[in-house]
This record gives structure tokens, C-alpha cells and sequence, in this order.
């Protein structure tokens, strides 16, 4: 059975190493899987009287379903003053209204995490911001492997390819790992 994990990069930055990321996963994923990779760009800030006066705008309600109906969920997340970058929260705080559409699309949903940085920590401290946030939506949270890319400016090339063959190969089995635990999740 076809393995779909849907992902978003936390990063909006042209020429984003997560974004990059998500793309060199997109083209290491094991056979029969894919991801597929979605925006969080056209994401306003949350605001709760947007959402009681307008309700969810299109692209929240478009990526809220894309989600619930994957197998899976990936997130890039940057690390930004040593925690979790406003867009990406920002992102998850819309995903998750209202409150009642949470289990359908976080509830028990396998969720990994991969990071890329220009600094020597890769990821780590935004990684870990974000294990309450999981935990609070209810999604199962894989801990089978860890991917944090430091020293990102040296991963990638200018046009955004992964030309690293250590992180290359750390990403394949980061994946291996993850569709395989989607996959156990699935058998009965």
C-alpha cells in the first residue's frame, strides 16, 4: 500500500535549506511513498476574529485536509533565536482551529521532524520546542532517528541541491525509518 506523507517547510525564505531539504527527501523516498510538499506562504498571522468573522481561509482548509487524509506528516523546521520560527507556528496555530478539527487532522497522526541551519547546532533547540506542541495535539511523534543539518551553507549548493553524500545518506534512512514505523502503524 502507497505511503503519503504530507510536508511543509517552516521556512519562507527564497533559497531555504529546509525547503531544499523537503526537496531532497521529496527524491530519496522509499519505494512506494512520497511526500508531498506544501506551502505555508499564503498563511496571515492567526487571528481569532478572522477566523469567527471569515472562517479558515482556503489555503488552511486546502493543507487541514491534505494532511488528515495523509499517512503521515513531515515538518522542516529552522531553528530562530533558539526556538521555533514564528511562520511555522503560526502555520500549525491556523491548522489547528477550530479546536474540534484537531483529532481529524493531528490525532494520532505520525508526525517526524527534520531541521537544517547554517550554525553548528543544526536544529536541535527548535526540535525540541516543538515535542509540547505535538504532544498537545495529540499526534504520535516519531523518535526513531533525529536529522538535524548543520553547517547547512556547505549541505547545499547555490541552486539548492543536497551535494553532502553523508547527509544524503543520513536523510535516506531518516525516511526508511519513518515510512517504515507509517507503515507498521497501518497493519493491523
Amino acid at each position: 500500500m502507497p505511503i503519503t506523507i504530507a510536508a511543509f517547510s517552516g521556512s519562507l525564505r527564497r533559497g531555504s535549506y529546509n525547503t531544499a531539504l523537503l526537496q531532497a527527501a521529496a527524491g530519496l523516498m522509499p519505494e512506494d511513498s512520497r511526500i508531498q510538499i506544501h506551502s505555508i506562504a499564503a498563511f496571515g498571522l492567526y487571528n481569532g476574529d478572522v477566523e469567527a468573522d471569515e472562517g479558515i481561509p482556503p489555503p488552511v482548509s486546502a493543507l487541514k485536509d491534505a494532511i488528515a487524509a495523509a499517512d503521515g506528516f513531515l515538518i522542516a523546521t529552522p531553528e530562530y533565536n533558539n526556538s521555533i520560527p514564528g511562520v511555522a507556528k503560526n502555520a500549525i496555530d491556523w491548522l489547528s482551529r477550530p479546536p474540534a478539527d484537531i483529532r481529524r487532522v493531528f490525532g494520532g497522526k505520525p508526525v517526524a521532524m527534520v531541521g537544517a541551519s547554517p550554525g553548528g547546532f543544526g536544529t536541535i533547540l527548535s526540535q525540541n520546542a516543538w515535542l509540547p506542541v505535538w504532544r498537545t495535539l495529540g499526534a504520535e511523534l516519531w523518535t526513531g532517528a533525529k536529522l538535524m543539518v548543520s553547517g547547512a551553507a556547505k549541505v547545499f549548493d547555490a541552486q539548492g541541491s543536497l551535494v553532502d553524500e553523508r547527509t544524503r545518506d543520513s536523510l535516506r534512512g531518516f525516511l526508511q525509518g519513518y515510512v517504515e514505523y507509517v507503515r507498521d502503524r497501518q497493519r493491523p
